[in-house]
């Protein structure tokens, strides 16, 4: 809040003195209430009357504060912009980053994809190969069972025959 508080007082250093007694060092232009009181008991026909000065002095320290803050608005306004075009920066480049690592992704599932594919189709050959093995084995026990049934029935028929 220090930091704050001495931006204030600098802020208010250069605002005219609302006081009307005395003047602010360095001011030789600040009007004062002696100096208005003088000015008129000195020239009663004058047509600036004392609320006049203070009117004009009042105005004054209006258009100093309103110009102020149209500039600290300005400030704040700029600072705005500039964190919006960071954060469009930052979007921007966050996207990139995204959209790069996404594809980086893709492309190593495709390799995982393509690796698996290929031991899948070996093993595929492979049970494949057994398959057929094992069908051959199973025709050629079929043949071989019909032989044996044929030696039985033949063994069978010889066996009757000799009593």
């Amino acid at each position: 809040t220090q930091p704050f508080e001495a931006k204030m007082d600098f802020f208010f250093d250069d605002l005219p003195s609302t006081s009307m007694s005395t003047p602010k060092k360095g001011k030789k232009d600040s009007l004062t209430l002696d100096d208005a009181a003088c000015d008129l008991s000195r020239n009663t026909s004058s047509s600036v009357s004392l609320t006049e000065i203070e009117r004009q002095h009042s105005s004054s320290c209006i258009d100093d504060i309103s110009k102020k803050a149209q500039e600290m608005v300005e400030q704040i306004n700029h600072g705005r912009t500039r964190d919006q075009e960071m954060m469009d920066s930052f979007q921007e480049k966050l996207t990139e980053k995204v959209t790069e690592m996404c594809q980086l992704m893709k492309e190593h599932m495709y390799i995982i994809y393509e690796k698996n594919s290929n031991e899948i189709q070996v093993k595929l050959q492979e049970l494949s190969e057994v398959l057929e093995n094992c069908s051959k084995l199973n025709h050629e026990l079929l043949e071989a069972s019909q032989a044996l049934a044929c030696l039985r029935d033949g063994l069978d028929i010889n066996q009757r025959s000799e009593p």
